[in-house]
């Protein structure tokens, strides 16, 4: 409630105010993303069936929230927990991750290859085109899961048929241009800042990648994850999701705990921290040096030589 009420009190503000002072809605949208982002992580958590206490109660909610946070509950629950069990994995790349190759692996890429990877690696591409892709298009119809199981065509189609739903609902009664002016900058700034949570939290300096013989899972857990340490409210608004090496290696403790285990375990508090400040750093990271086991930028790639 302190995120749903919230949320429908600025969109029911910038729905009254957007002929008038649309520059006003505009700055609402801001902390409406922040509630979207908020919302969004309550569907994270009901998709690892630890918000609630009964599985069908997290279903059922993260299936209305899908709605509005335009991901599909069953196929992203199964995504993210594809993620989950391969996290840090060099040979399981490919469902639920941000793309990453591997220095020698882009060194052997031919010249257009690499010149797609390192468009695909651009914040314009990363945080702009990205999620906006991600979101409003790619779950539409993810076809990478609905390939292989073809069941979660039926919760993907009834999240699609809920969208329109929704976006008929709000259009006939306030007018479908009006509608689009308030939803898509809320839709870009969330989507963006939903990316961008997830790359923190896997794509820094000292994260973990192993090839599967020399992987193990708990190892991979804590040190392929960070503890991004945001300030508050920020903290608040993404649901301590921050804490992520303590997440990844119990999923099943709910956002609202995060806090109060990270206390418990002052050893994890420094374990892989990065500061807001810090984090942009992260930015120029784009291959991983399975030497020197370390993300490097494309500048550090060109200076190491070809790994045989």
């Amino acid at each position: 409630m302190t995120t749903i009420i919230p949320l429908v009190i600025l969109w029911a503000g910038m729905i009254v105010i957007v002929d008038d002072v649309y520059w006003l809605a505009l700055v609402l949208s801001i902390p409406a993303a922040a509630f979207t982002v908020r919302l969004f992580i309550i569907q994270h958590d009901c998709g690892h069936h630890s918000f609630f206490r009964s599985p069908r109660l997290n279903d059922l909610v993260g299936r209305l929230i899908g709605v509005v946070t335009l991901t599909p509950h069953e196929y992203w629950r199964r995504s993210h927990n594809t993620h989950h069990a391969t996290c840090g994995n060099l040979e399981k790349r490919g469902i639920g991750d941000i793309n990453i190759l591997t220095v020698a692996e882009y060194q052997a890429s031919s010249w257009w290859q690499r010149l797609a990877y390192r468009i695909y690696r651009t914040p314009l591409v990363l945080f702009g085109i990205g999620p906006i892709y991600l979101f409003v298009i790619k779950y539409r119809f993810p076809l990478d899961l609905v390939r292989q199981r073809p069941a979660l065509l039926v919760g993907i189609m009834g999240t699609n048929i809920g969208i329109v739903a929704i976006t008929l609902i709000l259009g006939f009664s306030f007018g479908f241009l009006d509608v689009l002016m308030l939803q898509i900058p809320v839709i870009l700034l969330s989507s963006t800042i939903g990316v961008w949570l997830f790359y923190v939290q896997h794509q820094f300096e000292e994260t973990y990648w192993r090839k599967k013989k020399n992987w193990n899972i708990h190892e991979a857990s804590v040190m392929a994850s960070s503890y991004y340490d945001l300030p508050q409210p920020l903290r608040w608004f993404s649901g301590n999701i921050g804490v992520h090496h303590i997440h990844h290696l119990s999923c099943r403790i709910p956002n609202y705990r995060l806090g109060a285990c990270l206390a418990e375990l002052p050893a994890l508090k420094s374990l892989n921290r990065i500061s807001l400040r810090e984090s942009f750093a992260c930015i120029r990271l784009a291959l991983w040096d399975e030497n020197s086991q370390r993300l490097v930028s494309f500048k550090s790639a060109r200076k190491l030589s070809p790994s045989t």
